[in-house]
């Protein structure tokens, strides 16, 4: 009896164990890291990690967000240390280049990823490696730059929405005769320099023509019409603020959210922080005016990043499910109505009345000429640009002294230049 009862015991055990030993690999999950230079970004993201991880229980995703300024430097170290997320937030064109030509990323295929058919080749270019063509991320948001204006100052002075680079030039003096600053960009963070001349640049240099013939090499940056877009960078000096040279970007920010300028040069992305910061501002946007009445109307864009897989990840299925979730429409629908970002999808449809100007059908998209074409190797054309901007405001340069040192920089590793 007493030998009986022990053998159903043991059996009893027994099958707690099996049971025991299935419960915990059922209930096992796989954990991804995703990591982002989007720190204000975090509560939407971790909305969409709920929503992805609902649809797939055996995956757990962490996001980890870092710093913008040490963004580059964080995923240098570990891709180098083969402690890199599975799942990266990318930057575009030379940002990224320099992490798929040592094989930190993994090529995305269709084969893998479906919904890369989706995408403009546009779109994709922001990810697509230059050294081998192939794409390394799927397209996360396009930024363009426009000109906002403060509604109430074009009220009270009776101004309308400039059709020419003329007219918009009239409603600057008007804003002054009126004893209201014209302009309130600054020049002393060169990069909010160069964003200020891609606004309105290519109405000078003639847009897509211009920019096909830079990167082909059949022209230079000493080309007249580049010495033009210069030119007109220069005139708008004397509508900027007083001691404009010291002005940072914020203290520019500042000036136009607390209505103390009538115009602000900047990105799509400046509409949400406007409104957060100053929610009685009533303000709005025009993409800048042509030269003349009738002519295209250029709008500057640029790939903001992608989304990318570390190619030594040991999760990569599960990383692979996440990139086509951000992939979706319904992702990128989320990510373009929440963040206020012009992602895309092509089968987005854009609620926010900023994203919906600089995507109207009547506008010629043309490439953010320095960030996208020449940031791939040292000095950037970005760098060079930025620094002739600062020397022509300082007065230290002319047009044509800015435009030979850019060509003079570019032409130390730019093959096109040196035929």
């Amino acid at each position: 009896m007493k030998r009986k009862l022990f053998i159903v015991l043991l059996l009893c055990i027994c099958v707690g164990l099996f049971f025991s030993c299935a419960k915990k690999e059922t209930t096992e999950t796989v954990r991804i890291r995703f990591c982002s230079w989007r720190t204000e970004d975090v509560a939407v993201y971790a909305e969409l990690i709920d929503m992805f991880q609902k649809q797939n229980p055996g995956i757990t995703v962490v996001y980890e967000p870092y710093r913008t300024e040490e963004y580059q430097t964080v995923l240098a170290t570990n891709f180098s240390g083969g402690t890199a997320a599975d799942v990266v937030h990318l930057r575009a064109y030379g940002n990224f280049e320099q992490f798929a030509r040592p094989g930190y990323l993994m090529p995305l295929t269709e084969a893998d990823i479906p919904e890369l058919k989706l995408f403009s080749a546009q779109s994709l270019k922001g990810s697509t490696s230059i050294a081998d063509n192939k794409v390394y991320g799927i397209p996360y948001a396009s930024q363009s730059l426009v000109i906002y204006y403060n509604q109430e100052v074009y009220n009270k002075l009776g101004l309308k929405i400039p059709e020419t680079w003329a007219e918009f030039i009239s409603n600057l003096e008007a804003c002054r005769n009126a004893n209201v600053i014209p302009i309130a960009n600054g020049t002393f963070a060169g990069w909010a320099a160069e964003v200020m001349w891609g606004v309105f640049g290519h109405n000078f240099y003639g847009g897509n023509s211009f920019y096909d013939g830079i990167t082909a090499g059949t022209t230079n940056f000493q080309d007249p019409r580049f010495i033009r877009s210069l030119d007109a960078f220069q005139s708008l000096l004397k509508f900027m603020p007083s001691g404009f040279v010291a002005l940072d970007y914020v203290d520019s920010q500042m000036m136009f959210i607390n209505d103390l300028a009538a115009h602000f040069f900047g990105g799509i992305w400046e509409a949400a922080y406007f409104s957060s910061q100053n929610p009685s501002l009533k303000f709005d946007c025009f993409v800048s005016p042509p030269l003349n009445k009738g002519d295209p109307k250029h709008l500057s864009f640029y790939m903001d990043g992608s989304y990318g897989i570390f190619n030594n990840s040991t999760r990569k299925a599960e990383a692979i499910k996440f990139v086509r979730f951000l992939a979706s429409k319904e992702v990128q629908q989320i990510l373009s109505d929440r963040l206020g970002v012009k992602t895309e999808h092509p089968e987005v449809r854009f609620t926010n009345p900023f994203i919906q100007k600089v995507s109207a059908p009547d506008l010629v998209q043309t490439p953010y000429v320095f960030l996208v074409g020449f940031r791939y190797e040292q000095p950037t054309g970005s760098a060079l640009m930025q620094a002739a901007l600062q020397a022509i405001a300082g007065g230290q340069q002319n047009s044509q002294q800015a435009a030979a040192d850019i060509q003079q920089g570019i032409s130390i590793y730019y093959a096109p230049f040196k035929k």
